[in-house]
């Protein structure tokens, strides 16, 4: 692909994100509205349209990639996009379930370039708030009259049970020691944590509109080949973003001791920056120093070039899914243009 090719594809994916926060976000804020005070605050907070005091803000929701792929999936099988908005906002609400508990389990100070909501509510109204959420996006399913509902609502369950296995099977390599997690388990583990809920995306997109379950299929497996390739972008940037893009501090994934896969790949590659990169996970590494040495130790040990290859194979992956479910890929360019946009994005 040309530089002006990618160029096309990340205004076409920009153009896309906007088209989409404006048919999603004012049933999205709606579904928010409705839940009760206290909740309510936590979540308008939450997706920025609230400062604490519950003053108004103007900060944006999210990027608004998981809905983006519902009505692209949706668009590309010949649906409509007003049909699929309410599932749309429903995986869209699943995501922000996922975040505000993450930036819990994890302590994230940040996001969005602006304190967590459990650091501003307390752990408690975070954690509760996104329980919340998830109940209300399988609510606004159970509620809506298309006949493809009660299956989409069965399939976000389903991936909801995967995305906590995910959860915890992150959570519990964080206690193992820096060469006891394989690349396969990592590979495992983000599959279930985040190319379940874009595969779910697509597959719902498929459901409403009225496909057939080969291209439902086919397009979960879209969906899940995309965010892993999505989530090896993410921890890429999780070493080497920059705070003034992310809203995070550099290196904030290796000063929390994440195994990301690129640094799973590197510990595993039998270098010496693999003993390196070890060494220095046994440690604290609370000094800008030692976070910049294991962000080196990383890259000499090859992780950064695997990531970087390794998004590249699953969207190549992607595409064949997507090819069975929509022969004449023309027809799924907002897809791909999605597709471009997680695998070149910087922040």
């Amino acid at each position: 692909m040309t530089r002006t090719d990618a160029s096309a594809q990340g205004h076409e994916a920009a153009a896309l994100l906007e088209r989409t926060r404006t048919l999603v976000d004012p049933r999205l804020r709606s579904a928010v509205e409705s839940l009760p005070g206290p909740l309510r605050r936590v979540a308008m907070y939450h997706f920025g349209w609230e400062h604490a005091d519950g003053s108004p803000a103007t900060g944006q929701s999210g990027k608004a990639i998981r809905p983006a792929l519902v009505l692209a999936a949706g668009g590309a099988l010949g649906g409509a996009p007003d049909r699929a908005v309410t599932a749309a906002v429903a995986v869209e609400l699943v995501h922000n379930f996922t975040l505000l508990h993450d930036d819990v389990i994890d302590e994230d100070p940040t996001r969005r370039h602006r304190p967590t909501a459990w650091t501003v509510f307390g752990v408690p109204d975070a954690i509760i708030t996104g329980d919340a959420l998830l109940a209300l996006a399988q609510r606004l399913l159970a509620d809506d009259p298309h006949p493809a509902a009660a299956r989409a609502s069965a399939r976000l369950s389903s991936c909801v049970v995967e995305l906590c296995a995910g959860q915890q099977a992150d959570c519990a390599f964080e206690r193992r020691g820096p060469e006891e997690v394989s690349l396969d388990e990592c590979l495992t583990m983000a599959t279930a944590k985040t190319g379940a809920l874009l595969g779910c995306a697509c597959a719902l997109g498929a459901l409403f509109a009225d496909a057939g379950d080969e291209a439902v299929t086919a397009m979960d497996g879209f969906g899940r080949e995309a965010g892993l390739a999505f989530q090896l972008i993410d921890d890429l940037i999780g070493i080497w973003g920059d705070p003034a893009q992310t809203g995070k501090p550099v290196g904030a994934d290796l000063a929390a001791h994440k195994k990301s896969l690129p640094v799973v790949a590197a510990l595993t590659s039998g270098t010496p920056a693999a003993t390196d990169l070890a060494t220095l996970y046994r440690g604290t590494m609370d000094t800008p120093g030692e976070i910049a040495r294991a962000a080196d130790a990383v890259e000499r040990a090859g992780g950064r070039d695997w990531a970087q290859t390794g998004a590249a194979d699953r969207m190549a992956r992607a595409v064949h899914h997507l090819s069975r479910a929509v022969p004449d890929l023309a027809a799924a360019g907002d897809l791909l243009a999605l597709a471009e946009f997680v695998t070149r994005r910087t922040h």
